[in-house]
């Protein structure tokens, strides 16, 4: 199955993409009918199947779909959006445990037909969006990625940027205003059929089960606030609401009044000031605030990247140290909550019950860290792949030691040649490093 967007739709994105680019205060009338094209829905669908994903509400899965013949199914749903018949189902709500162990962070699971509908809206007017978005945001866009903002972070702190505003907005995506979001759609989107298409799916029931099975349906019409994680047309929506943020920072001249720059990820995000930090954390609480938004205070704080590290997107920013002669230097490396999480999936993969052939299990745990390394690809790394090389031999050793019952730690059996060797596993100290990033003078 090709995901690669066909050369029509991608004409169509470039044609889109143009427009909104040169003519900025464009506004397009025509494109619910663009949505509805069958080429766009069954490509929709392909990506919605690449990324599987469980169920929503009414249980329908994808195996079910092709058994009863994908075809019919898009020509059905197609034909509800042209007769504009077509309503989104209730996203089924789940609760997701926080890495920090804290409380859980709900996560909107919409059908597979609410998906494919979300995906198809995206191709079409991601690209208009894409032409206003502000430079200095990376997150849930094409060809951008944490990384990229990690290293632009780690630039601007080389270059002296170093006053920190490590923010945290609190619950973004459940506090989005409906009506305030909406205007900022309208801004450039005309087409009343796709301004309902987004209602519908923003003011969509949440279904929840209790532990005995007890279904109850919240929020629905009455709701004002949120765009449920999960859904497809959720990071859009996000982006577009964040970016009014971005915007009034670089019309109000924000980066020169407080010698600053902004760089986010969606709801994630930093100020680097050369000095006022404090007076940027101020003003962006107050224009917070006018949006209906809400920063952390117990997760924001102010940092002197020269003096203590701060934590961004997984990455750990600010002093370290060589080793071999001791100098400080500005860098980026995996933050400690990074590595706990990752040793955690590690130990869930190779608990005692898992009896699964170990080629599987190695291929599970080969991808996994593959995975990893490749997301920690910048910066300083040895230290921490050498950590985790070294927790996942023990696990591996323990795991393999047990299963062939052999006595005592297994050291001999399963060494860590024959670990790494025999028994294929993947061993990132052994990846290349990158150069030694800018030294601290």
């Amino acid at each position: 199955m090709s995901l690669a967007t066909p050369e029509k739709i991608r004409s169509l994105q470039r044609k889109l993409y143009r427009k909104a680019k040169t003519e900025p205060a464009f506004r397009f009338y025509a494109l619910y009918d663009k949505i509805c094209r069958e080429d766009i829905l069954h490509h929709a669908f392909r990506l919605v199947r690449s990324n599987a994903g469980a169920p929503g509400v009414d249980g329908m899965t994808f195996a079910a779909i092709e058994a009863s013949g994908a075809e019919r199914w898009l020509a059905d749903l197609r034909e509800e959006l042209l007769l504009k018949t077509y309503r989104p189902d209730p996203v089924r709500r789940v609760m997701i445990p926080k890495p920090n162990g804290g409380a859980e962070r709900p996560l909107g699971i919409p059908t597979i037909r609410d998906r494919v509908v979300q995906t198809a809206a995206k191709l079409v007017l991601e690209p208009i969006f894409e032409a206003d978005f502000e430079d200095n945001a990376y997150g849930y866009r094409p060809a951008r990625g944490a990384v990229d903002a990690v290293k632009e972070v780690h630039r601007l702190i080389c270059r002296g940027y170093t006053d920190v505003v490590d923010a945290d907005l609190s619950r973004y995506f459940d506090s989005i205003p409906h009506d305030a979001l909406l205007k900022s759609v309208a801004r450039r989107i005309v087409d009343r059929h796709v301004l309902r298409l987004i209602k519908l799916w923003l003011k969509a029931p949440i279904e929840e089960r209790d532990d005995d099975g007890t279904r109850r349906i919240s929020a629905g019409k009455s709701n004002t606030r949120g765009t449920p994680q999960g859904g497809v047309a959720s990071p859009l929506l996000a982006n577009i609401y964040m970016n009014r943020f971005l915007k009034h920072w670089r019309l109000t001249a924000r980066g020169e009044a407080f010698q600053a720059h902004v760089i986010a990820y969606a709801d994630d995000f930093v100020i680097l000031s050369r000095g006022c930090a404090a007076e940027a954390l101020a003003w962006t609480k107050a224009v917070m605030t006018r949006l209906g938004l809400a920063i952390s205070e117990d997760k924001t704080s102010l940092k002197n990247a020269r003096q203590e590290r701060f934590d961004f997107l997984g990455y750990s920013l600010g002093p370290h140290r060589y080793k071999a002669n001791g100098k400080w230097y500005l860098s980026a490396s995996p933050s400690k909550k990074s590595m706990l999480r990752f040793k955690t999936k590690v130990r869930e993969l190779l608990v005692p019950g898992n009896h699964e052939p170990w080629p599987e299990v190695r291929d599970s745990l080969n991808r996994l860290l593959l995975g990893w390394s490749n997301y920690f690809c910048y910066g300083t790394r040895r230290s921490a792949f050498r950590s985790i090389d070294h927790y996942v031999y023990e696990r591996t050793r323990d795991f393999l030691a047990r299963r062939h019952k052999v006595a005592g730690r297994g050291t001999r059996r399963f060494s860590c040649d024959i670990v790494y060797g025999e028994c294929g596993l993947l061993r990132l100290e052994r990846l290349p490093l990158h150069a030694p990033p800018t030294a601290l003078r």
